[in-house]
């Protein structure tokens, strides 16, 4: 009876840590969308009292090849979403899929860190949007680890 109960257990906090990802992967999409937005639109971010995002997202270290950091982000959060949803459809890759959401998120945070140094250290600015993204990819990518223990 206890190992039954053990696996509902364990599929509960499968089931919670998944959406937690989804609910994430929202939350960090449309963030990045919005960053994307202004970006594209040449329009300055609202900053919400804090910081100076349109300095930030003006910046050289704010385009790659000129796509705009916050697209490759948003690209980002969407494979992320995407290779979790995999994952619901396709047990056998349970453990692939979660590596794989470990490997994108891990990179995410470490850029993310980067960015962040660039913004305080280098353009002495903060962007609000760039630090909530920077959350929540960290969120993520620290779910993601339970999610592999949970295997």
């Amino acid at each position: 009876m206890k190992n039954n109960l053990e696996m509902i257990v364990h599929e509960k906090d499968s089931e919670r840590t998944t959406w937690l990802i989804y609910l994430l992967v929202l939350l960090g999409s449309l963030d990045a969308f919005y960053l994307t937005w202004t970006k594209l639109v040449g329009m300055d971010a609202i900053c919400l009292g804090a910081g100076k995002c349109d300095i930030v997202n003006a910046s050289s270290y704010s385009t790659i090849a000129g796509v705009p950091i916050a697209a490759l982000g948003l690209a980002m959060y969407i494979l992320i979403g995407g290779i979790t949803l995999l994952e619901r459809f396709n047990h056998r890759l349970r453990e692939t899929l979660r590596l794989a959401v470990f490997g994108v998120s891990l990179f995410g945070f470490i850029y993310s860190m980067w960015l962040t140094y660039v913004a305080v250290v280098i353009i002495e600015e903060v962007c609000v949007w760039c630090v909530v993204s920077a959350i929540i990819v960290s969120a993520i990518f620290f779910t993601s680890i339970f999610r592999l223990r949970q295997l």
